[in-house]
């Protein structure tokens, strides 16, 4: 029998039927934490400051009470988020902007995963002597926007890069290894290789032999580690499934991020496009160009989420609440976007930077998430408002304003000055990043180094630029 209780919220008719006997205890927790009510009185919590530019990754570690962070300032901070206050920060070791900062469980907090622009991936190894131990465990031909780590394993994680390769890292060895190149479909049969810049890799949580990676075409491929096991001599693209709207086969568009349910549906996010939900049974199989219009015409269409805008940045995309209810995404607007995950209707929106929010990190176990942008900030959000926020007025203006953005983004049209231009720009960074780059001995050889390490200590937040370093970081870079 459901029991409501008319005139108030989901959390109250909950707690009432918690009280009456009609909910099981285990069970009240987490339907408690899913409830539309909590979630509509979600607000800004606090700050936390300590990085000297903008912010790229937050993440909670596996039991949810310290959060890490990276940043365009190359510093790695551990925070006790609940205090609002930095518990300690180290120089990461690397020689642009830090994309990803992850903790791998059941380590203790001292064993910290990061990749960057410079297309390296490192390890930092907190120490009893209270110093943090760094070297590169790998690098890619450009730069590294994600890592995922197997889950509930303290060893091993993949990265993808914009070389278009995926590489698996055991921790209990000292090299990468490079698993395959993600390839074109149009040229998988060909001699010539056309590879893909990935953007995103997102491990099922559900069966971690699986692995959906995205980047710079319409698919979200699915893989099956048992078919490459481990073995670098076995570097041939072959995914298991792809994923995509129907409607975007063959257009320009390219995926910024992914994100995996606890019942394996995929999430994916398009720049300059929509949000899209897909499930198990919506794949195109292996070799999609291979597949009849008419076969795909049959295929369930996926949940689509709208409102926001993915253009100038590398947004992730997640999903929210401890049974996955919810869906999570920034945007270009600088607004929070919160959808019920089942209908994709809008429950919040709210400001939550001056200029764009790229990254939202959802609490492991409670109804919390950080958020991270283009200010040097990392925010905070906690249901703690007295009763059930409202969307804002301007709500559908923002929204409107967004699929403007994309509709008129789509029709402009590059004039031959202005392409020679940008030209001109990618030339002079491309060359100040290579001068700085190579003036490193830890990167002159791809193959020798490995396990060249760096002794650094705990600093008090002061950004420590490496010796040598004449880059100038005062611009935040991430798209």
């Amino acid at each position: 029998m459901e029991y409501r209780c008319k005139g108030f919220g989901d959390e109250f008719t909950e707690v009432f039927k918690r009280e009456m006997g009609f909910s099981r205890p285990r069970c009240f927790p987490r339907r408690i934490s899913a409830s539309e009510g909590l979630v509509k009185r979600i607000t800004l919590h606090g700050k936390l400051n300590g990085h000297k530019e903008c912010v790229n990754t937050v993440e909670f570690n596996s039991t949810g009470d310290v959060l890490v962070s990276g940043s365009d300032d190359r510093q790695v901070i551990f925070w006790d988020w609940a205090a609002k206050s930095k518990t300690f920060s180290y120089p990461s070791g690397h020689l642009d902007n830090i994309f990803q900062a992850r903790i791998m469980p059941f380590t203790d907090d001292r064993k910290i995963v990061t990749s960057s622009c410079d297309g390296q991936v490192r390890l930092g190894l907190v120490l009893e002597n209270g110093q943090v131990d760094t070297r590169r465990l790998g690098k890619h031909q450009g730069r590294v926007y994600k890592l995922d780590i197997e889950p509930g394993s303290p060893h091993i994680f993949y990265s993808c890069g914009e070389d278009g390769v995926v590489q698996h890292f055991d921790l209990r060895s000292n090299s990468a290894t490079k698993l395959f190149y993600c390839s074109s479909f149009t040229e998988l049969n060909r001699q010539s290789r056309n590879n893909i810049s990935l953007n995103a890799i997102v491990i099922d949580p559900r069966n971690p032999n699986y692995f959906a990676v995205g980047g710079s075409d319409e698919y979200a491929r699915v893989y099956d580690i048992r078919k490459h096991q481990c073995d670098s001599s076995n570097n041939l693209d072959g995914p298991v499934n792809t994923f995509c709207p129907h409607h975007l086969v063959g257009a320009d568009v390219h995926i910024t991020g992914l994100a995996y349910s606890n019942t394996s549906e995929l999430l994916v996010s398009y720049n300059d496009e929509l949000i899209y939900l897909f499930q198990k049974n919506m794949g195109m199989g292996p070799t999609p160009l291979s597949v009849p219009p008419e076969e795909l015409q049959k295929l369930e269409k996926p949940q689509v989420f709208l409102g926001h805008r993915n253009s100038q940045t590398v947004k992730s995309v997640s999903f929210f609440g401890p049974t996955d209810d919810y869906v999570l995404s920034g945007s270009d607007c600088g607004h929070i976007f919160v959808w019920k995950k089942k209908g994709a209707k809008l429950v919040r929106l709210t400001a939550g930077d001056q200029q764009i929010v790229n990254h939202l990190e959802p609490h492991p176990y409670m109804p919390i998430f950080a958020s991270c942008g283009m200010e040097n900030s990392i925010k905070l959000w906690i249901p703690m408002a007295d009763g059930s926020l409202p969307l804002p007025d301007d709500a559908e203006k923002i929204m409107e304003s967004n699929r403007q953005g994309r509709e008129d983004h789509s029709l402009i049209t590059l004039t031959p000055d202005v392409i020679m231009h940008v030209l001109r720009l990618q030339r002079r960074q491309n060359a100040a990043y290579i001068e700085r780059r190579y003036d490193r001995a830890d990167i002159e050889n791809d193959e020798e180094d490995e396990g060249e390490a760096y002794l650094l200590g705990f600093s008090d937040g002061e950004a420590s630029s490496e010796e040598g370093f004449t880059g100038n970081t005062t611009e935040c870079n991430i798209s």
